[in-house]
C-alpha cells in the first residue's frame, strides 16, 4: 500500500495523459499531430527505460516478494509483483553501466523507428488516388462501392468516383471490378506501398524494417537469449520457438489438403466459367466472390442490406448483455473527436456505471487501417474510489454513403464482434491492479481469446434475429440466406489457414534466424512460402513493408498468437455449444474465470477454470471445416 499502489496511480496518470494523444494520432493524424507525439516518444520511452532500469525501485519489489506476508497477499497482488519482477530483468535491470545505456538507446530508436514505419504506410496507403469519370469502368462494382467512391470524389471536389486504398474502397475492386487491368492497377499500388516499388521514396519502409530488426536482435543479445524470439516468447505460452514452429508445421499439415483442393477448384471455375488460363493474383477474390456466387448463390453484398448500423450495434449489445449482465447507455453530446464517434456508457447488473467504451467504425482519410482495440483508461482502486476503465473501439467499416445508413457485411460484422471481444475483456474486470486488470498481464498469446470468441456468434441464428434486418423494410434475415450463409461458412478456410500459417511463421523465423550480416529478410519470406503456401504472390509483392502488426504493433514474433488462441477459442465456445448458448451459468463462467480475472493469473489457470481441462484442437478444425484432418 505505501510502494506499489502509489506507484501504479503514478503510472496510470501517466497513461491517461498520454492514451488520447497516441489515440489522435492514429485516427485524426496531422502534422502537428505528429510533430508533437514524435516529441514525446523519446521522453516516454527514456522514462519507461529508467524505471525498468531503477535498481532502487527493482529491490524493493524484491523486499516485497521475499517478505512472509508476500503469501497472504490477493493472487493478483502477487502476480502484479512477479510480473514486475520479470519485466525488471527484461529491461535490462542486471546490466552493467555501459549496457544499461545502450539498451536505452536502443529503446529510445525502436520507439522512433517502429513510429515511423507506421507514418510511411499511412502516408503511401493515404497518397494514392484514382479518379474515373465514366462510371462503365466500374462495371461489377456494387452501388454501395459506387457511392463511396462517388462520395469520395465529392470531397475532393471531382466529378465522378474516386478510388483509394482505404480498405473498404481497395476491397471492393478487388473483389467486385470486372476490369482486370484495374484490378491489377490498384493491387499493385497496394502491395508497394511504403516499399522501394512505391510512388515516394521518402515512405520506403526497406533501411525502417531491417534497422528494426537488427535493433531487437541486439536487445536480445544484451538480456543473455540468442535471438529476439526466444526473448518473445519467454513471456508466452507457446515458451519457445521450437515449439511455436511445431504448433505452426502441425496446423499447416492439417489444412494443406483442403487448402489444395480450394485452389484446384478456383483455377479450374476461373479456366471454364470465366476464360482465365491463368490465374494472377489480382484475379484471386473476383474469382472466389464468383465461385461463392456459383458454389453457395451468395455474395458479402446479399447480406449487406442485413446489417444496417444501428441493428448491429443494437443486437451487439444485446448479446453481451444477456452473456454478461451489463447494459449499454449512449452518452449524449459527448467530447469526441469525429462526429462519426459515439460514448457508450456500459451499466452492471445494479445500474451502476462500470466501463466506458468510445467507438469509432468508419474508415476516413488520415485514420490508420484496420481494426483495434486500445485503453483510454484501466480499471484502479485509489482509497476508496475505483476508476473505471475505459476503452477505443475501432473499426474501419464502410461508412455511410449516398444519403443511406452504413451497412455492413457479414465481415465487417465480424471485425466489430472480434474488437468487441478485446473490449469486454478491458471492461468487464473486476481487477483493481492496472499492471494485471483487463488485458494486462495477460500472455500475448492468449490475449485473443475472448475476441475471437465474440465471432462465433456472428453465425449463431439467434443472435442474427437480433443482428440482421433489412435496412429498408425490417425484415429477418431469410432462412435460405442464413442456409446458404452456413455452407459457405467453410468457403477457402483450408487457404485462409496457410495464409495465416505463412505470416506467422514468416514473422517466427525473421526474429529466430535473424543474422546482423546477412538479414535475408526477402529469402526466408520465400522459403516460408516454398514451404506452407499454395498461392505465391508476384515478385513486385512487398508484403513486409506494410507488415505493421510486427513492425509497428506489439505482434513481433507473436503473430502466431491469433492462430494459438484460436484454438483456445474454439474449445471455449465449444462449451457454450454443448451446455447451451445462452445457458445463465456458462456465460457466468466465462465473464468471472475469463473477463472478470484479466491477467491476475496464468492464462492457463483461467482457462483450466473455465473449460475443466486442458484446450483441445477439435472444436477449431470442427469450425474450420477441416475436422476430418485431424
Amino acid at each position: 500500500e505505501g510502494f506499489v499502489e502509489p506507484l501504479e496511480r503514478m503510472e496510470e496518470r501517466l497513461n491517461r495523459a498520454w492514451a488520447p494523444v497516441r489515440h489522435l494520432n492514429s485516427v485524426m493524424n496531422n502534422e502537428a499531430l505528429r510533430t508533437a507525439y514524435n516529441a514525446c516518444l523519446p521522453k516516454l520511452s527514456e522514462h519507461g527505460t529508467e524505471m525498468g532500469q531503477h535498481e532502487g525501485l527493482y529491490r524493493a519489489f524484491r523486499e516485497i516478494a521475499d517478505a512472509e506476508g508476500f503469501a497472504a497477499l490477493a493472487p493478483g497482488q502477487r502476480k502484479a509483483v512477479t510480473d514486475a519482477l520479470r519485466d525488471f530483468h527484461l529491461s535490462g535491470v542486471d546490466l552493467p553501466p555501459e549496457e544499461k545505456d545502450r539498451f536505452k538507446a536502443i529503446a529510445l530508436e525502436l520507439s522512433a523507428l517502429t513510429s515511423r514505419f507506421e507514418e510511411n504506410l499511412l502516408d503511401a496507403t493515404h497518397a494514392w488516388k484514382k479518379h474515373i469519370a465514366d462510371e462503365t469502368a466500374l462495371s461489377g462494382l456494387p452501388e454501395s462501392a459506387l457511392e463511396l467512391a462517388r462520395q469520395t470524389a465529392e470531397h475532393e471536389g471531382l466529378e465522378g468516383f474516386l478510388l483509394t486504398l482505404e480498405y473498404p474502397s481497395y476491397s471492393a475492386v478487388m473483389t467486385h471490378a470486372d476490369n482486370r487491368d484495374l484490378r491489377e492497377e490498384v493491387y499493385r499500388a497496394y502491395v508497394t506501398r511504403a516499399s522501394d516499388l512505391g510512388s515516394n521514396p521518402a515512405w520506403d519502409n526497406s533501411e525502417t524494417l531491417s534497422r528494426i530488426l537488427a535493433l531487437r536482435h541486439e536487445e536480445a543479445g544484451l538480456l543473455g537469449y540468442p535471438d529476439y524470439a526466444t526473448l518473445s516468447l519467454s513471456t508466452k505460452m507457446a515458451e519457445t520457438p521450437a515449439a511455436t514452429s511445431a504448433f505452426l508445421r502441425d496446423l499447416s499439415r492439417r489444412a494443406r489438403p483442403f487448402a489444395e483442393r480450394e485452389l484446384a477448384e478456383l483455377r479450374a471455375f476461373a479456366r471454364e466459367r470465366l476464360g482465365l488460363d491463368t490465374l494472377e493474383a489480382w484475379d484471386i477474390a473476383w474469382v472466389s466472390e464468383r465461385l461463392r456466387r456459383h458454389a453457395y448463390g451468395l455474395s458479402q453484398e446479399d447480406l449487406r442490406p442485413y446489417f444496417p448500423v444501428e441493428r448491429v450495434l443494437e443486437g451487439l449489445f444485446g448479446l453481451v448483455g444477456r452473456l454478461f449482465g451489463v447494459q449499454f447507455k449512449r452518452v449524449p453530446e459527448a467530447d469526441v473527436w469525429h462526429p462519426d464517434v459515439r460514448l457508450y456508457d456500459v451499466l452492471g447488473e445494479n445500474g451502476g456505471l462500470r466501463a466506458r467504451c468510445y467507438l469509432d467504425l468508419y474508415a476516413r482519410p488520415k485514420k490508420r487501417g484496420g481494426a483495434w482495440m486500445d485503453e483510454c483508461s484501466n480499471r484502479m482502486r485509489d482509497g476508496e474510489r475505483v476508476h473505471i476503465p475505459v476503452a477505443f473501439l475501432t473499426c474501419n467499416a464502410s461508412p455511410p454513403a449516398g444519403g443511406k445508413p452504413s451497412r455492413f457485411t457479414h465481415d465487417e460484422v465480424i471485425t466489430l464482434f472480434h474488437e468487441f471481444g478485446h473490449g469486454v475483456h478491458h471492461m468487464l474486470t473486476r481487477i483493481d491492479w492496472p499492471a494485471v486488470s483487463g488485458i494486462n498481464g495477460v500472455e500475448w498469446d492468449a490475449v485473443e481469446l475472448p475476441s475471437q470468441f465474440m465471432e462465433n456468434w456472428c453465425w449463431e441464428r439467434e443472435p442474427l434475429n437480433r443482428l440482421a434486418a433489412h435496412w429498408e423494410t425490417g425484415a429477418p434475415l431469410p432462412d435460405d440466406l442464413f442456409e446458404r450463409m452456413q455452407k459457405a461458412r467453410h468457403f477457402q478456410t483450408g487457404m485462409f489457414m496457410l495464409r495465416q500459417v505463412e505470416f506467422a511463421l514468416f514473422d517466427l523465423r525473421m526474429h529466430h534466424e535473424f543474422d546482423p550480416e546477412n538479414p535475408r529478410i526477402r529469402e526466408i519470406l520465400d522459403e516460408v512460402r516454398d514451404e506452407v503456401a499454395v498461392l505465391h504472390p508476384p515478385p513486385f509483392n512487398r508484403f513486409e513493408h506494410g507488415f505493421s502488426h510486427i513492425f509497428a504493433g506489439g505482434y513481433a514474433a507473436g503473430y502466431y498468437s491469433y492462430l494459438w488462441a484460436e484454438v483456445l477459442s474454439a474449445d471455449a465456445f465449444a462449451r457454450f455449444e454443448e451446455e447451451g448458448l445462452f445457458n445463465p451459468e456458462t456465460g457466468h463462467a466465462f465473464l468471472h474465470e475469463i473477463l472478470e480475472i484479466g491477467g491476475s493469473r496464468k492464462a492457463k489457470e483461467s482457462f483450466l477454470a473455465f473449460r475443466g481441462r486442458e484446450p483441445r484442437i477439435d472444436a477449431l478444425l470442427r469450425h474450420s471445416g477441416m475436422a476430418e484432418s485431424a
